[in-house]
């Protein structure tokens, strides 16, 4: 991990949660890029808004085709089973 040759304060109410999540042998600095490596390894909403509309419509479309299909299978086997 890196070496800290920058100091910063935090409230102790931050340096409480960096110790309940530090590592044994681990020192802040290495914990806090652990840490934040982890929120910086993708988020669930990083890929919202890439899709062009027509892709968006496409997608939409197929999706409700689909969800209409299963309706109409659930619906046939309900009359089966009647």
């Amino acid at each position: 991990m890196g070496v800290a040759d920058e100091q910063i304060r935090v409230s102790e109410t931050v340096k409480r949660k960096i110790e309940r999540r530090r590592r044994e042998g681990e020192s802040y600095n290495d914990a806090l890029e652990r840490i934040l490596d982890k929120e910086d390894a993708g988020d669930f909403y990083d890929g919202f808004g890439r899709w062009s509309d027509e892709e968006a419509d496409r997608v939409r479309e197929g999706r409700q085709k689909a969800k209409e299909k299963r309706k109409g299978r659930m619906r046939e086997r309900g009359e089966d089973a009647a």
